[in-house]
């Protein structure tokens, strides 16, 4: 393996960082910018192939930003994702 990575280093590859992250694992606080992206457009009632075109990203890209909002949130849905998201919208309104 020391090979493998000095070869790879000599060829300017660079190992990527390893280690804790500090990201929490679920809830909001989980969802990388992208995911919250997409959430909030499904919130809009916008479908994937919309949601891809907005943000520049394919379908697929959605459906894998989708599939782990879901996981994150504890949600099966897209319309409980978009509950989620106006619950969310609703706590963090200034009164």
């Amino acid at each position: 393996m020391a090979r493998a990575v000095a070869a790879h280093r000599s060829l300017g590859g660079r190992r990527g960082a390893r280690g804790p992250r500090c990201r929490a694992q679920s809830g909001w606080e989980s969802l990388t910018r992208s995911e919250r992206a997409v959430a909030e457009l499904v919130a809009e009632g916008l479908t994937n192939r919309e949601i891809g075109m907005r943000l520049f990203i394919s379908p697929h890209t959605v459906n894998s930003h989708l599939r782990n909002a879901f996981r994150k949130l504890d949600v099966s849905t897209r319309a409980g994702l978009a509950a989620a998201v106006s619950a969310r919208r609703t706590r963090r309104a200034p009164a």
